[in-house]
């Protein structure tokens, strides 16, 4: 069984990762990264988060969002799930 180019990653955020810009940069870097999802705060004060696109790009991405510095990520829990191949663009919810 190949290796996919592309994928679609559930990741939960925890740490110091609402009111501080958290969704909005997020946005931005998947954007320009040409990654598809979307983003939103929990009230148990994580940040869940539907990433897809190519495996470079979501790696890049993660590289990113943790090298902010008034982003503080204690644990990122990333799963694999089934593509959305009709998705076409970032959202923040």
């Amino acid at each position: 069984m190949g290796e996919s180019n592309t994928a679609r990653w559930h990741i939960y955020f925890s740490g110091r990762v609402q009111h501080v810009g958290f969704r909005y940069t997020a946005y931005y870097f998947c954007k320009a990264l040409y990654l598809t999802g979307w983003v939103k705060n929990l009230p148990d004060g994580r940040v869940e988060m539907e990433v897809q696109g190519s495996l470079s790009s979501l790696r890049k991405f993660l590289l990113q969002i943790k090298s902010v510095n008034h982003i503080h990520i204690d644990k990122a829990l990333v799963n694999e799930i089934p593509e959305e191949p009709h998705e076409r663009k970032f959202r923040v919810l």
